[in-house]
């Protein structure tokens, strides 16, 4: 069969619409971290409660993962994309709506049952249509939609919730979420070539397959690492400003705005960069890079703002900087004929490591008896240990660089 990529025109639209739906999808899960203080006053719950609500998205997350394994070959990948795009929309609606803790706990467990595999089947997308040579700077575009959720998600969604209640930013991420699927729909062409295989195997053919190769083995155990590392710190990074850095309420826009502006500029940067210097060589400098930040965001005391904010933007620059050249190893380590599969059960393992960090990072903080955070330095100090050893695990992939499919 012969093997072609998009036009220039219709794979840059691909690109843009797989941007707009990551960010509506991040944003849902972001939102929940700068709303930590809100949270735990209004529900009267404690941080390691706050963690948990944030794992329960990731849990399920991981869990949908596992089940979309079984069936994300099986259908037109457009097709598949909208269907679960539209419930997760739904679930975030049911978010906004919640009159309590328990019912928010749910609706976050259906948003992550939805929104889990959103993830991992963008991420199918971009690898089945893009070269792995252009695939850094694509995972740049794409990816860009974190810095976008930072720089303008996080920031409105703040004033959204300090201005009429934190309900407000989850109803205007689903109605958000259903203008986009409606552009999907129209922008989007048919992505079924992958049926069109003679020796497609069957679902459990497939998960099976994808486990007995070692150099899976090896990216799910790298994927892990690279988003453990971020998670050990990101859910509480709010609770710990306002708590231990002086930081006030009217002030964390400022640290997402400055820190999604700069992730905004250097992503596409990254991007090519990677294609240019090789992907693990850009990867190995920014998981190293990383770490100071990581551990400076542990221990920041209380500073002006200005100086609070270059720590709070170095962890956003470097965090997400690693994620482009990461993210493309992955895609690229993955045998194409089972891509689909893999990107599920890749989906699910990062999912789980989230939930396990934001968890973990949960039990280890504390308060003292003046409410201060304690012990967060200790859970960043974990997440350095997990960036270097994800350096490691990136240095012993295979990656196959072969042509896209052909799409129509």
């Amino acid at each position: 069969m012969t093997q072609h990529s998009l036009a220039p025109g219709r794979e840059r639209w691909l690109l843009l619409t797989i941007a707009g739906i990551q960010f509506t999808h991040i944003l849902d899960f972001m939102i929940m971290m700068p709303l930590g203080p809100q949270f735990t006053r209004l529900f009267g719950i404690s941080d390691a409660q706050f963690g948990l609500l944030v794992s329960a998205y990731t849990f399920s997350a991981g869990f949908s993962g596992l089940a979309a394994a079984t069936y994300v070959d099986r259908f037109d990948r457009k097709r598949l994309l909208l269907v679960l795009y539209a419930l997760f929309a739904l679930a975030t609606l049911a978010c906004g709506l919640a009159p309590g803790y328990g019912f928010l706990m749910a609706a976050r467990i259906a948003a992550g049952l939805f929104g889990g595999v959103l993830s991992a089947l963008s991420q199918t997308i971009v690898a089945d249509v893009i070269p792995f040579e252009r695939r850094g700077r694509a995972m740049g575009i794409v990816m860009s939609s974190f810095s976008f959720s930072t720089v303008a998600g996080v920031p409105i969604g703040l004033f959204l919730a300090g201005h009429w209640g934190w309900q407000l930013p989850f109803l205007a991420i689903a109605g958000l979420s259903g203008a986009l699927a409606v552009a999907a729909g129209a922008t989007l062409p048919p992505l079924r070539q992958h049926l069109k295989a003679s020796d497609r195997p069957s679902a459990w053919q497939g998960i099976g397959r994808v486990l007995a190769n070692a150099n899976h083995l090896r990216a799910f155990g790298f994927s892990a690492l690279l988003v453990f590392a971020g998670f050990c710190v990101i859910p509480f990074i709010t609770i710990y400003l306002q708590a231990n850095a002086g930081v006030h309420p009217q002030q964390v826009p400022y640290v997402y705005l400055v820190g999604g502006v700069a992730t905004l500029v250097t992503a596409r940067w990254i991007g090519r960069l990677s294609d240019q210097k090789g992907k693990v060589r850009v990867f190995s400098v920014l998981a190293l890079v990383v770490t100071v930040p990581i551990l400076a965001m542990t221990l920041l005391r209380p500073w002006p703002l200005p100086l609070i904010l270059v720590a709070t933007t170095a962890l956003f620059v470097f965090l997400s900087g690693r994620m482009i050249p990461g993210m493309a190893l992955i895609t690229g380590a993955a045998d194409p004929a089972l891509r689909g599969t893999f990107m599920a059960l890749n989906g699910a393992v990062q999912s789980a490591s989230m939930g396990m960090a934001s968890f973990l990072s949960g039990l280890i903080i504390g308060r003292d008896a003046a409410g201060q955070v304690q012990h967060y330095w200790v859970a960043g100090l974990i997440g350095v240990g997990a960036s270097l050893a994800s350096v490691v695990m990136a240095r012993r992939l295979v990656v196959h660089s072969t042509a896209p499919r052909a799409y129509a």
